[in-house]
């Protein structure tokens, strides 16, 4: 049975694409459970960072389960239901306040790429491979779910994935911007969530802050007087107290997200 599984440990959550009879392929399920389950742990406060695997370890995820095209899709009023859900799912998981790591082992390829490309964080290992090849299975992206890796990767690296169909492997993704860490097969799942560990060593709401004025400056526009001071918002937050005691006290501090 395909689907998303959420579980917490402490303050990490971790969903996991569970497909592992077809490399985890997604389908629309499981893009509905995804948005689902991004929007519960979005409201979580207890949340500190989200981890997104691949059931296994061949896959991250093959891509969208094609099988279900041929029923799922087959019209255009279909396809705009199909590919706007995955979309939804897709923005769930790039506005998250919580920080969001991508821990991508084996295949990352169409669906599972485009999760990958809006996480915080994508860590792989050295045999991942990364591409989107649907130019020759005759379909296009759905610019709904190119945007984020557009973002990411620019407009060159997309080229070079949808028009020649490429895979890539993890030292190419790396070399173009696709993931921000390769580091051994064995060592994958160790560093990912050590990532996940040391975001959550910081002060949450900063974290969120820190995705929200990043996301805010992307759009080229000057900040307002109103937006320059409400970047101060955290002089006023028990965090930012106890940041600055910790600090001269030579202790590690205990942020509680208030």
């Amino acid at each position: 049975m395909s689907t998303i599984d959420l579980s917490c440990d402490g303050d990490i959550a971790t969903l996991t694409l569970n497909n592992p009879g077809k490399l985890n392929a997604i389908n629309l399920g499981m893009w509905n459970q995804l948005a689902e389950n991004m929007a519960k742990i979005s409201v979580d406060r207890s949340i500190r960072c989200v981890v997104l695997r691949g059931a296994g370890h061949e896959a991250f995820a093959a891509g969208g389960d094609l099988e279900e095209f041929v029923t799922a899709r087959t019209t255009l009023e279909q396809a705009l239901h199909y590919h706007g859900q995955v979309a939804l799912a897709l923005q769930a998981i790039d506005n998250c306040p919580h920080p969001t790591v991508a821990l991508i082992e084996g295949a990352c390829i169409g669906g599972g790429l485009e999760i990958a490309g809006v996480c915080d964080f994508r860590i792989c290992g050295e045999s991942a491979r990364f591409g989107a090849p649907i130019n020759r299975l005759g379909f296009s992206m759905y610019p709904g779910e190119m945007e984020g890796l557009l973002r990411l990767a620019g407009p060159a690296v997309m080229k070079e994935i949808l028009l020649e169909g490429r895979i890539l492997t993890s030292a190419e993704a790396y070399a173009k911007g696709l993931v921000t860490r390769v580091v051994s097969d064995e060592q994958t799942a160790d560093e990912a969530y050590a990532t996940a560990r040391r975001i959550c060593a910081g002060a949450p709401l900063v974290a969120g802050w820190h995705k929200q004025w990043i996301s805010r400056l992307l759009n080229g526009r000057p900040l307002t007087d109103e937006e320059k001071a409400a970047s101060f918002a955290f002089l006023e937050t028990a965090d930012y107290k106890e940041g600055l005691a910790a600090f001269l006290e030579k202790r590690k501090p205990a942020f509680k997200a208030r």
